[in-house]
């Protein structure tokens, strides 16, 4: 089978990077609040009374700020995949300087980041549940972020397979969307709770997927 290029579908054209506002200490605050609930209650079910409640603002206060909900969950997912692109720099920094260390750093970082920031599972899978209209402005934050994942998977798939070579190969493709299917597999099970450490299991695949490249 064939895959389409068909430049007439929207989910085939990379969606220009979203729009990002200035935060001023109050919208910090209403921000925090509407991220906890957005991450606990999901995106639909919260709406902008709750949020000016648990933020101690006026709804007027919000939509000075923000301009709209929508904005809210803009900034909602861009932060959180800000801080989670920091703590996996940092993890792959103090990794061994294998290439196949380096992709297991990435599974470990996801172990620890689930335990303190994900007991719900994927904030970005949870969203694509609810926003999947590529005109949403936070949909490019979603797919932008697994997009993100796919790159970083195949650059180290291509340290793995064909060190030092410029250009990568079917293989170092091959393995890269099987780290991600790996990782973001392990990521909506833990979010579901199918069976303990999902994502410990799936690192320890990922050491068996790349023995034969050792």
């Amino acid at each position: 089978m064939s895959r389409s290029t068909n430049s007439s579908n929207p989910r085939a054209r990379p969606a220009p990077p979203p729009h990002r506002i200035v935060l001023t200490p109050g919208a910090r605050r209403a921000l925090d609040a509407a991220s906890r609930l957005f991450y606990e209650r999901g995106i639909h079910a919260v709406g902008v009374d709750l949020i000016a409640a648990e933020a101690g603002v006026t709804k007027k206060t919000l939509y000075d700020r923000f301009g709209s909900k929508e904005q809210i969950v803009v900034e909602y997912l861009a932060g959180r995949d800000e801080r989670w692109r920091a703590f996996l720099d940092e993890r792959l920094a103090a990794a061994p300087p294998s290439p196949a260390e380096h992709v297991l750093a990435v599974f470990a970082a996801s172990r620890d980041w689930v335990a303190e920031n994900g007991s719900r599972g994927c904030s970005m899978v949870n969203a694509h549940a609810e926003i999947d209209d590529p005109e949403h402005p936070a949909y490019a934050v979603i797919t932008g972020q697994k997009a993100w994942m796919l790159e970083l998977f195949t650059t180290l798939a291509r340290e793995v397979t064909a060190p030092g070579e410029a250009t990568g190969s079917e293989d170092a493709d091959r393995l890269a969307r099987t780290l991600m299917l790996l990782h973001e597999g392990a990521l909506v099970a833990h979010g579901l709770g199918i069976f303990p450490d999902a994502v410990g299991f799936a690192r320890d695949q990922a050491r068996a997927v790349l023995a034969p490249y050792s």
